[in-house]
């Protein structure tokens, strides 16, 4: 795992993005879905106190059934800047990751990965550091555009910059329902990433691995600010 560097302000942070941007691998498909054990990260805050707590939880996923948990909590790194968010959140997410018992497979992640203005995004930087595959599946475009999906499961659409380049894809998770924006992160393909996405969300919008890390986080926060 690389060492994890706390920017000291916003010029050494972008520096750092374009630095291990660089390393991210996106000529490996990644694991086949359904299969091995995916990993649900995500994180909660109290601004208040500058607390942040994360949660990464190890579904099997074959069944969704839960094989491990853990969590972590810290302090605040890194002030709230559009772009740099994942400097706020990946030193607690990376001692959660280490605090699991059972190796955490591919990691899916509550952000983005290629689709992020510096195309470097949470889901990217994690999977440098660790050396993991990972995905971004997050809850809105960001500063993206796409055409709407169709109404069934599984039906997707290019997300796209300015440029025309497509850096994720908008996917029906449920009929009728809005859609979860994707994006690779490291070392694995888009087509595996959403074929991941889907089997991880059988019955809600947000895949399992995101809506169990999502409790479990903000239940670890509400323990430590008690």
């Amino acid at each position: 795992m690389a060492t994890i560097r706390t920017p000291a302000d916003e010029t050494e942070a972008r520096a750092i993005q374009d630095e291990l941007r660089g390393r991210v691998v996106l000529d490996e498909p990644g694991p086949p879905a359904g299969t091995g054990l995916v990993t649900g990260v995500d994180v909660a805050y109290d601004d208040e106190r500058d607390v942040v707590a994360a949660a990464a939880v190890v579904l099997d996923a074959a069944t969704l059934a839960v094989v491990d948990e853990a969590t972590a909590v810290g302090r605040v790194a890194f002030p709230y800047v559009p772009g740099l968010l994942a400097f706020r959140e990946i030193p607690t997410v990376l001692a959660a990751l280490e605090s699991l018992t059972s190796a955490p497979g591919l990691v899916v992640c509550d952000g983005y990965g290629l689709a992020h203005p510096r195309r470097f995004g949470l889901a990217t930087h994690l999977g440098v550091l660790t050396g993991l595959p990972v995905i971004g599946v997050a809850k809105n475009p960001f500063m993206f555009g796409y055409e709407q999906p169709g109404a069934r499961r599984g039906d997707s659409s290019p997300l796209r910059a300015d440029d025309g380049e497509e850096v994720g894809r908008a996917l029906r998770t449920q009929a009728g329902v809005k859609p979860v924006f994707v994006s690779v992160g490291h070392r694995i393909d888009l087509a595996t990433a959403c074929a991941h996405t889907l089997r991880l969300a059988p019955d809600y919008r947000l895949p399992e691995s995101t809506r169990r890390a999502d409790s479990l986080c903000r239940r670890a926060l509400r323990e430590a600010t008690a």
